[in-house]
This record gives structure tokens, C-alpha cells and sequence, in this order.
């Protein structure tokens, strides 16, 4: 496996996917690294040169933000936003949809597996229940 600015890319791919493993990296920008760099973008990548992937990694470094640098200030922006105490940092603090989506149905994958709240009919679910409560 090849390695780009400290991440393994698979072999047997070609050059444009084999670039969208890199965090940071998505088909466009994949397919402009390839055009500026005048890399084949349909060569597999164990067919390149130590030369080309020299010019892939320098061409990434100049002109993009990858992997911890790009998770580094996405987190930096969540963290003012909760800081600044605006519409979208509450949101953010209580793990809840920040672009306007609905709750009262849907958002399961923010919110979490549901909880259940009020009556517990059954006996051993009761049970159950309160000796989670206790362990807490």
C-alpha cells in the first residue's frame, strides 16, 4: 500500500478513488489533484512512480487542509459556536439536529436509541430497569 501524508491508500485501486480515503478528500477534489498534478487518474496506484505520488503529496500539502488538521478546526468551530452559546451551539451541546431537520419522528442517528419514559407493564423489564438505576 501507498502512502500519502501519512495515510494508506489500496494498491489496486485507481488513483481518483484510492485519493477519497484521505480524510479531507472527496470525488472533486480528487479529480482536481489528478488534473493539476498530470497524473493518469485511471493508472492503479502500485503502477506510479515515486516521482508521481511526490507530486501528489506536495500538490495536497500546498493547497489542502487533510486528516487531523481539517478534524482539528471542524472541532475548534463546534466548540466556539457551544462558547457563544448561539442557536446552533445549544444544539450541538444537546446532541440534537443543527440544520433545521425535524425531531418529533425522525433523527434517531443524533439523538441516540430511544428511551423510554412513563409506565413499564412488564414485570421483568420493571426488574430490569431498576437495577440499572441502583448500579448507577
Amino acid at each position: 500500500m501507498a502512502r500519502i501524508l501519512g495515510v494508506e491508500i489500496p494498491d489496486n485501486k485507481k488513483v481518483k478513488i484510492a485519493l477519497m480515503y484521505i480524510y479531507g478528500i472527496g470525488d472533486k477534489r480528487a479529480e482536481e489533484i489528478v488534473k493539476n498534478t498530470g497524473v493518469n487518474g485511471d493508472k492503479r496506484v502500485k503502477e506510479l512512480t515515486e516521482e508521481e505520488l511526490g507530486k501528489i503529496t506536495s500538490f495536497i500539502q500546498k493547497n489542502y487542509k487533510i486528516e487531523g488538521d481539517l478534524k482539528q478546526e471542524i472541532a475548534q468551530n463546534v466548540r466556539r459556536l457551544i462558547e457563544i452559546n448561539c442557536y446552533r451551539g445549544i444544539r450541538h451541546k444537546l446532541s440534537l439536529p443543527v440544520r433545521g431537520q425535524r425531531t418529533r419522528s425522525n433523527a434517531r442517528t443524533r439523538k441516540g436509541p430511544r428511551r423510554t419514559v412513563g409506565v413499564v407493564r412488564d414485570k421483568a423489564a420493571r426488574k430490569a430497569i431498576k437495577q440499572q438505576k441502583e448500579e448507577k
